[in-house]
């Protein structure tokens, strides 16, 4: 346990660190990496160029030294990084080379704050912080491994095809190379994949949401071309690379994120590649024939870019669910599903006070919807959402 006291100590270093802002992880991240090269091959470098990581890791510090005499605020926040973690085979020991450098990053910018007392208060609050992770994460591993067709790190699987889905989007269906059944999944959870790409220095490691409803054989994720100087490293690697026939290693299926059945009015909004777990939604919730209303939205620039859009209609019309799509481009078809410019969810029945509504796009185009719709009157409690790379927040 850690005392008032020690708390307060702590939060003593907010204004300091708030003041340092991203510079303190600049710092941090640059030391470790430094130290401990062998963390590149864990870490998305990519990430790191384009500052997304350090940010997230600074709101991450700040939120828990503020909330230490209120550790239950944050239960939301361990958990998806919990399930990150794993993804990653975060063990023990990665949990101390990262509190070393962060001490010592603290007693080297802060150094007439950091005193004996301000730094055994920092270990103590680390060290608690550290056991919820560790706690969690190996709850998270002994679960996965124990179900049928269950593992934990690494396990080897073959590309059985390869689909490409649309312009920039293309699946790759994977079966296990021990020809041994493969555990369930939670439709909008994400799976790990490890690669070593040409043009990088380091062992890659990303996460793509599964695509579709889980059948105990085989996985399948679905990979957008990313054209970003960075973000693009391991996704064009992917499309030019990865054949019918070649082996890769894979992790166990995780995430916060994913379908609850409440036996509620459904909502799946989406834009771009956000598309690929509500696909997983869709087709999960098809097979089950499931009985509640449901209203599948989608935006993306044009049809071109339309992913499973044959599919997705064809399941919405079978089931006598809505469905409509918004292109921002031009040369839009005439239909009743297609509309040319932005969502406007006030062109469309939706069920605003009973409904559960599932986001999944870019940061800026989920910001709108969850303000849109509580705007309208939905309640934040059953709008979920899940957002690629370095949590933010859409508030």
């Amino acid at each position: 346990m850690i005392s008032t006291q020690e708390i307060k100590l702590v939060q003593s270093t907010i204004p300091q660190l708030e003041e340092g802002g991203s510079a303190v992880t600049d710092h941090f991240y640059r030391r470790m990496f430094s130290h401990n090269t062998e963390l590149k091959d864990i870490f998305n470098m990519s990430n790191q160029h384009t500052g997304r990581q350090k940010v997230a890791l600074f709101e991450a510090i700040i939120a828990y030294v503020k909330n230490l005499n209120n550790l239950s605020v944050l239960k939301p926040a361990v958990e998806r990084i919990a399930h990150k973690h794993t993804s990653f085979n975060i063990e023990p020991e990665h949990y101390d080379i990262v509190g070393h450098h962060l001490i010592e990053t603290l007693r080297e910018l802060i150094p007439d704050l950091f005193s004996p007392q301000v730094e055994a208060a920092w270990l103590k609050a680390y060290g608690l912080l550290a056991s919820l992770f560790i706690d969690r994460e190996s709850e998270l591993y002994k679960e996965r491994a124990q179900l049928k067709g269950g593992w934990h790190g690494k396990r080897a699987f073959t590309v059985i095809r390869k689909v490409k889905e649309s312009e920039l989007v293309t699946s790759f269906i994977f079966e296990p190379n021990d020809c041994q059944p493969v555990m369930t999944f939670e439709p909008g959870q994400y799976i790990s994949i490890e690669l070593t790409p040409d043009t990088s220095e380091n062992i890659e490691i990303r996460q793509y949401s599964l695509s579709t409803a889980p059948n105990g054989a085989s996985y399948r994720i679905s990979v957008k071309r990313e054209q970003g100087q960075f973000d693009g490293i391991v996704s064009n690697y992917i499309h030019d690379n990865l054949e019918v026939g070649d082996s890769v290693d894979l992790r166990p299926p995780t995430g916060d994120f994913f379908f609850q059945d409440k036996q509620s009015p459904v909502v799946l909004i989406s834009a771009g590649v956000g598309v690929t777990p509500m696909q997983a939604m869709l087709e999960t919730l098809a097979a089950k024939k499931y009985q509640q209303p449901l209203t599948y939205i989608h935006a993306c620039e044009n049809s071109a870019q339309h992913s499973f859009n044959q599919r997705t209609a064809e399941l919405c019309e079978i089931n006598h669910w809505q469905h409509h799509t918004w292109y921002n481009g031009k040369g839009v078809p005439n239909s009743e599903h297609i509309h040319q410019g932005l969502i406007d969810f006030n062109a469309i029945e939706l069920p605003l006070t009973d409904g559960d509504f599932y986001l999944c796009g870019p940061v800026g185009f989920m910001q709108f919807a969850n303000n849109t719709l509580q705007e309208l009157g939905v309640n934040p409690e059953r709008i979920h959402y899940e957002v690629f790379g370095p949590h933010a927040t859409l508030s």
